[in-house]
C-alpha cells in the first residue's frame, strides 16, 4: 500500500536521522565533504560572471553533454538486445573501470600533483593537498553511498528510506552514484581551460560511457521494466554528467588551491566507484579473468589517449 506523502516524508526524515546516529563517522565525513564542496562552489561563483569563466563553463557543459550522448548511444542497442553474455558484460565493465582508473591517475592526479607543487612551493605540501582532495572525494562518495537509497540487481537494496521509494527510483539513484563523479571529473578537467587535461579526460569518459550505458539499460530490462523505460532510464542517467561537470568546474575554478583539490577529489570519487561498485560486480559471476583483461585494455587505451591528446 502506498504511504501518504506526508507520512512518507516524515518517515524518511526519521529514518535518515536514525541511520546517522548508527553511522556517526560516515555521517560526519559526508557533512565535512559537502561543506567543503559547497564552499568551493560558492567562492567560484563570485567570478562566474567574467567572460573567461563563461567560456570554461561552456567547455564543461560540452564535455558533460558528450558523456550524456555517449551514454544514450550505448543504451540504444537495448531496443533489440534483451541480454548479452555475462562474460562479455563483465569484460565491458572491466574495460570501463580500467579507463576510469587511468583517467584518475593520468588526467587528474598527475596534473593535481604538478599544480599542488607549484602553488605550495614544495613537493611534499603539494602531495598533501592532493591527498586531502582524494580523502574528501572518498568521504563524499562513501557518505552518498551510505545515505542514498538505491538498489543493485544482485546485492539488493541499500540506504535509509529505501522502503519509501519506488523500485525504479532505487535503480536511478544507483546509476546516479556512478555518473556524478564522472561528470565532476570532466568539469574539473576544464576548470583551468587546459585542453591537455580536459580533452583526453572527456574522450575517455565518453568512450567508457558507451558500454556502461548498454549495461545499465540491460540491467533495468532484466529487473522487469519495459524496454522503453530501460533505455530512457539509462539515457537520462547521462544527464548527471553535464550537471556533475558544472559542479566540478564550480568547485575548482576559483581559488588557486581549489584546482588541485578539485582534481584529486574527482579522482578519489572515481576510484571509490571503481573499487566499491564496478570491480566487485565484474568479479561476482566467475569471469574475473576476462574482467581483468578488459580493465588492463581500458587502462592502456586511456594511457595512449592521454599521451596523444594531452
Amino acid at each position: 500500500m502506498e504511504l501518504a506523502p506526508a507520512t512518507s516524508s516524515a518517515g524518511w526524515i526519521t529514518t535518515i536521522r536514525e541511520h546517522a546516529r548508527k553511522h556517526p563517522l560516515t555521517a560526519s565525513g559526508l557533512s565535512v565533504s559537502l561543506i567543503v564542496v559547497i564552499g568551493l562552489v560558492l567562492q567560484s561563483l563570485m567570478t562566474a560572471a567574467t567572460s573567461e569563466s563563461k567560456t570554461l563553463y561552456g567547455y564543461a557543459l560540452l564535455g558533460g553533454t558528450a558523456g550524456f550522448a555517449a551514454t544514450t548511444l550505448g543504451a540504444l542497442p537495448a531496443f533489440v538486445l534483451r541480454s548479452i553474455p555475462q562474460k562479455l558484460e563483465d569484460s565491458m565493465l572491466g574495460f570501463a573501470a580500467g579507463m576510469m582508473l587511468a583517467a584518475s591517475a593520468f588526467s587528474l592526479l598527475l596534473p593535481g600533483l604538478a599544480a599542488g607543487e607549484e602553488i605550495m612551493g614544495t613537493t611534499q605540501l603539494g602531495a598533501g593537498v592532493v591527498v586531502l582532495g582524494m580523502v574528501l572525494g572518498v568521504l563524499l562518495m562513501l557518505g552518498l553511498d551510505e545515505f542514498t537509497p538505491h538498489e543493485h540487481e544482485m546485492a539488493g537494496t541499500f540506504g535509509p528510506g529505501h522502503e519509501y521509494c519506488a523500485r525504479l527510483w532505487l535503480v536511478v539513484f544507483a546509476i546516479a552514484l556512478h555518473n556524478l563523479p564522472e561528470g565532476m571529473a570532466i568539469g574539473v578537467g576544464f576548470s583551468q581551460g587546459d585542453m591537455s587535461v580536459g580533452l583526453p579526460l572527456t574522450t575517455a569518459i565518453a568512450i567508457q560511457d558507451i558500454p556502461e550505458g548498454l549495461a545499465v539499460a540491460l540491467a533495468v530490462r532484466h529487473a522487469g521494466f519495459p524496454v522503453m523505460t530501460a533505455v530512457l532510464v539509462s539515457a537520462l542517467s547521462g544527464v548527471l554528467e553535464p550537471i556533475g561537470a558544472l559542479l566540478g568546474i564550480g568547485l575548482s575554478s576559483g581559488l588557486a588551491i581549489a584546482y588541485p583539490i578539485g582534481l584529486a577529489l574527482a579522482a578519489g570519487a572515481m576510484i571509490f566507484v571503481v573499487s566499491h561498485e564496478i570491480i566487485p560486480e565484474t568479479h561476482r559471476n566467475g569471469h574475473q579473468t576476462m574482467a581483468t583483461v578488459g580493465l588492463v585494455a581500458g587502462f592502456a587505451l586511456m594511457m595512449v589517449l592521454d599521451t596523444t591528446l594531452g
